[in-house]
């Protein structure tokens, strides 16, 4: 046994109109379908019918009947998406679903007992999923795609045929609802049938033995038997909102208020999937016949619709159409969101959300080459790195205590190294001066902890770049340096560090440890080539 539901949108342009306009449901609308004056109405609003709108008018005719009536062209963007929607909806109640175009989707609803009570509650269920995304629907249940679709027509939706019931419940009905063909229509008629409840009274072998195999599939029909299999849709891969503007936009803020709303429905129909954005695309219609195409790669998936806004609005502020916009369209590729375990004991996760919401302002802002998580290169420079995707750890089952450990010392570094005036006692190794550029204001003195002979400290000072005219830059970043500035009390060195010698700019340093009179314990090194000091960090 097969059960079918159908779901059909009356009035289905208008409704894909309103959907992506809703501030014009309660207002006097018409869709026309056509160019100029010969276009022919095709749906209107309840305001707009009271005052004798019927289809087929021309948009004179309808604006002598109401001169204040609002006229939409039908947009095939609008419809598309709404279609879309439209099965989205439908395939939170039931996996399997075929679109049948223009507003119909039908569903096999056998085996959703265990759900839900009886098929009327299905049906209902079904007509609140289409109400959340602006789609006022009916749904008809039957055994047949017909019947199930008749039934969607009737009045009290949800309307239910019971197994078995579809030739009694189809009989009473014109055979134009079974749609045959013209020269079948005109020989039907000859015969007297009308109904189809009489065209299932006639015999089925001598049916197909004058009217072949249409008669055929006709009188299966008309018995409550269809023929035609449920067809279920793949999914897409992407989603997609758009619409044609009534008028050229050619300012950015305007574009946003309507692509505000698209990305709203987007982000509703992302989040009824349990998925996000991870790469927007963006097609603009230019007047009169350009096009504008962009993609967004985003750093982590998100639904956010501010941070699509933001992301929209930098990338139309970086390279603008050039045009005015008459209708746009917006797709997002989705991937599964990042989702996070909760904790009784432990600390709160970090909200996926809100941190794809953060990264994406952050590519914006900074740029993506910018952004990221540092990770240490397989090399010996301390400062060398790269940035990969930031993905942060779970936090710990349970909370654990600060350690206890004394004598541990963090080191921060500085980036980039702060240049150095160094002196030192006695020669320095191989030939160096020992000495950068600047003022020598310190002089090492010997530690008594060494002995008669102590070994060569070098003492340190900050390297003045105050003293150079109209840089003010280099004042600013002065100005937020540490001043290292003292005698050295302790040494510890030199390492030597020397790497990528087969390169043309290796590198050969000497690194050091060293304590100052003023009590800060710093990392600094020389370059052995360029005969320079710098800082590379200090020890807290």
């Amino acid at each position: 046994m097969t059960r079918l539901a159908c779901l059909v949108v009356p009035l289905f342009p208008l409704a894909a109109r309103l959907r992506s306009e809703p501030e014009l449901a309660h207002e006097a609308v018409a869709i026309f379908e056509g160019n100029g004056n010969t276009a022919r109405l095709v749906a209107a609003t309840r305001p707009a019918r009271r005052a004798g709108l019927k289809p087929g008018l021309t948009l004179p005719q309808a604006r002598l009947l109401l001169p204040k009536l609002t006229a939409r062209p039908r947009d095939t963007e609008c419809e598309r998406s709404a279609q879309e929607a439209l099965i989205e909806a439908a395939e939170t109640i039931s996996p399997r679903s075929e679109d049948a175009k223009d507003g119909v989707v039908y569903l096999d609803v056998l085996g959703l007992d265990r759900r839900f009570v009886c098929e009327r509650h299905i049906g209902v269920a079904l007509m609140e999923a289409t109400q959340t995304e602006g789609l006022p629907a009916k749904v008809g249940i039957a055994s047949s795609k017909l019947a199930a679709r008749v039934a969607a027509d009737s009045p009290g939706s949800p309307t239910v045929v019971a197994p078995g019931g579809e030739a009694e419940f189809l009989a009473p009905l014109p055979l134009a609802r079974l749609a045959p063909e013209v020269e079948v229509a005109s020989t039907l008629e000859r015969w007297g049938v009308r109904s189809i409840g009489e065209l299932a009274r006639l015999p089925a072998a001598e049916v197909t033995s004058r009217l072949g195999r249409t008669g055929s599939q006709l009188h299966s029909v008309a018995r409550g038997m269809d023929a035609q299999p449920l067809i279920p849709r793949r999914p897409p891969p992407t989603f997609r909102e758009g619409m044609t503007l009534e008028w050229p936009l050619v300012s950015l803020e305007p574009f946003l208020f309507v692509g505000r709303a698209a990305l709203d429905r987007l982000a509703h129909r992302l989040r009824t999937r349990g998925l996000a954005c991870k790469r927007l695309e963006v097609a603009l219609r230019l007047e009169p016949d350009g096009h504008y195409e962009r993609a967004i790669e985003l750093p982590a998936p998100t639904r956010d619709t501010k941070t699509l806004l933001t992301l929209l609005r930098l990338e139309l502020e970086a390279r603008p159409p050039g045009a005015p916009v008459v209708g746009f369209s917006l797709t997002a590729h989705p991937d599964r969101s990042p989702e996070t375990q909760l904790s009784l004991f432990g600390p709160t996760a970090l909200s996926p959300d809100r941190l794809a919401a953060t990264l994406a302002r952050l590519f914006a802002l900074l740029g993506p080459d910018r952004v990221g998580s540092p990770k240490p290169l397989d090399a010996h420079r301390p400062e060398g790195f790269q940035l990969e995707a930031y993905t942060p750890p779970p936090p710990p089952e349970i909370e654990s205590p600060p350690p206890r450990g004394r004598g541990l010392l963090g080191a921060r570094t500085f980036r980039p190294p702060i240049p150095l005036e160094v002196i030192t006692g006695g020669a320095p190794p191989d030939g160096a001066s020992g000495t950068g550029t600047g003022v020598v204001d310190t002089v090492a003195e010997p530690a008594s902890a060494y002995g008669s002979e102590p070994p060569p400290l070098p003492a340190v000072r900050l390297l003045s770049i105050t003293n150079q005219p109209g840089n003010t830059q280099a004042t600013e970043e002065t100005a937020k340096r540490p001043t290292i500035q003292g005698k050295v009390r302790v040494a510890s060195g030199p390492w030597n560090l020397e790497e990528e010698w087969w390169s043309e700019q290796p590198v050969d340093r000497d690194y050091w440890d060293v304590e100052l009179s003023d009590g800060g314990i710093y990392r600094i090194y020389q370059d052995r080539r360029s005969r320079e000091w710098f800082a590379d960090g200090i020890y807290d």
